[in-house]
């Protein structure tokens, strides 16, 4: 909430954050507002929150994002899709 300006950069550096330190509901948090906010995630925000789901075990979850994979053209990038 502190930062006057966020970018794509700042909220993946965020959710990776969250992912990696296996806070995966806060991840999830993070990217829906991301979303809210009209920011459009890359390639490492999909792998972090993919990552997260899978830490939860939320399938619907990461079938959902999965989906927004292809709609932002990464179904054919390894890492991702």
């Amino acid at each position: 909430d502190k930062m006057p300006q966020r970018n794509v950069v700042s909220w993946t550096a965020m959710i990776a954050a969250y992912s990696h330190n296996k806070h995966g509901k806060e991840a999830l948090q993070l990217f829906r507002q991301m979303q809210l906010e009209a920011v459009e995630p890359n390639k490492v925000t999909f792998i972090s929150i993919l990552d997260a789901c899978a830490s939860l075990a939320a399938l619907a979850e990461g079938k959902e994002i999965h989906a927004n994979t292809i709609d932002y053209g990464f179904e054919s990038d390894v890492v991702v899709g």
